[in-house]
């Protein structure tokens, strides 16, 4: 049987860590995903504040528009976490695509290049593909299981 964060964890079965889990995968996958939202809505419509990059919207089809189509359309979709596993894989490409086209040309250091989010962003998009969506996602009600 394959480990996997939404149905077993390392704790013995009936304790609070094992009970717990999924549900705070859960809470990480929506906190990360309002986060992602804010970041894709900058880029594309300039809200809450205009991107520094761009000075508003960017240009259709660009790599910015590109990147934050994904991240708005992307966060939606982990936020009410539906289809997490493949839009978390193509997420985490593209932070992973971001990080060394825009920071690691600044500086080898994430610090000095601002690259620490893109670094996050990435590992927890991975964690989030290969675990899934949680205890709290529509991916689990589809699946027919419920909610927890």
């Amino acid at each position: 049987m394959a480990f996997t964060l939404t149905e077993r964890s390392a704790a013995p079965v009936g304790t609070f860590a094992a009970d717990w889990a999924p549900r705070v995968l859960s809470v990480v996958r929506i906190a990360v995903a309002l986060l992602l939202v804010e970041h894709g809505s900058q880029k594309l419509f300039g809200f809450p504040t205009p991107n520094p990059a761009t000075g508003g919207m960017p240009a259709a089809f660009s790599l910015i528009w590109y990147a934050a189509v994904l991240e708005f359309f992307g966060g939606l979709l982990l936020l009410v976490g539906l289809v997490t596993r493949p839009v978390a894989f193509v997420l985490s490409g593209e932070m992973a695509f971001a990080y060394w086209m825009a920071h690691a040309p600044r500086s080898p250091f994430p610090v000095l290049n601002g690259g620490d989010a893109a670094i996050l962003f990435c590992f927890i998009f991975l964690l989030l593909a290969a675990s899934g969506g949680g205890a709290w996602s529509l991916d689990r009600l589809r699946q027919g299981r419920g909610v927890v």
